[in-house]
């Protein structure tokens, strides 16, 4: 009879789960969002150098905010679950999949959103209020009581996703100033050419899963018209908080220069209207905000 060496898994088979366990954590955390909202903290707080940068808070202020955005969005993974469930996109996750339970999903996300809540208190009270303002718009208030209920929705999560940059600027300055307004704005306006250029190319997904987008109630041309009209006051709206802070010439320019790009695409869009220009449209806004948030760091340094 085999003496329990198949019965125990090995090191190396050890290391095997522990490391898939770790991934389908990641993937829970959506690094790529977290990471692009984190780039836009730190622009706020970077704008603000001159009056409070030291390189320790804005360690903190990352890895505090990574918690609390990681931790907020395995939370609504946790609660949208059954709609994940039931899209081609997403049914394969970690959570609709059963490689990680409900129960371990809440959890972790629980964790990570109390200890981000809780290191931001330690660094700053009025920062530590902001970024618990984006939770309880994040999780409670887009998620749970919005998104199943109105295409609407993606204003909250708009506010919610204009929070960090918000943060970062109170954190730098102390108090809740016309640029961090600004800056949390501008993400607002972003959200709109964000999501619905991914809502109508995956319009199906959402229909199969009950979730109300745009182009599902009012259709894609208007949802193609509200994405222009959003992503050109965007690029409005950064550019005059850019100016408005003294970015230097070289650099306002490469913004402005950014905001027409994108705008020229949008503007595309709405002639070509074709379908797989969607995902071009959705990838282009990310990167115009990665860039826009790069130029403005680039110049509070």
């Amino acid at each position: 009879m085999n003496t329990g060496i198949a019965l125990n898994p090995s090191r190396d088979q050890t290391l095997k789960l522990v490391w898939t366990r770790l991934r389908a954590y990641w993937t829970l955390v959506k690094s790529l969002q977290t990471g692009l909202l984190l780039v836009t903290a730190a622009a706020g707080y970077i704008s603000g150098c001159c009056l409070n940068l030291t390189g320790g808070t804005l360690f903190q202020m990352l890895g505090s905010l990574f918690l609390a955005v990681g931790g907020s969005t395995v939370l609504n993974m946790v609660y949208d679950r059954d709609i994940d469930e039931r899209m081609a996109r997403t049914a394969k996750r970690p959570l609709p999949s059963g490689k990680i339970s409900p129960a371990e999903g809440l959890a972790l996300g629980g964790l990570l959103t109390a200890g981000g809540l809780l290191w931001s208190a330690l660094i700053d009270l009025r920062y530590a209020a902001v970024v618990l303002a984006g939770v309880v718009l994040d999780v409670v208030i887009y998620t749970m009581w919005l998104k199943r209920r109105t295409p609407y929705s993606i204003v909250i999560g708009g506010l919610a996703g204009g929070m960090p940059a918000l943060a970062g600027r109170v954190l730098a300055t102390g108090q809740v100033d016309w640029f961090g307004i600004l800056l949390a704005l501008g993400v607002l306006l972003w959200i709109p050419t964000h999501m619905l250029t991914f809502s109508i190319r995956h319009q199906v997904d959402y229909a199969r899963a009950g979730v109300p987008t745009f182009p599902s109630t009012y259709g894609i041309p208007v949802s193609r018209r509200i994405i222009a009209i959003s992503t050109l006051l965007t690029a409005v709206t950064f550019y005059a908080a850019a100016a408005g802070i003294g970015l230097a010439p070289g650099l306002l320019a490469l913004l402005g220069g950014a905001g027409l790009l994108i705008s020229g695409l949008v503007g595309y869009s709405l002639i070509c209207q074709r379908p797989e220009f969607n995902f071009v449209l959705y990838k282009g806004a990310s990167i115009y905000m990665f860039v826009s948030m790069i130029l403005l760091i680039a110049g509070g340094l």
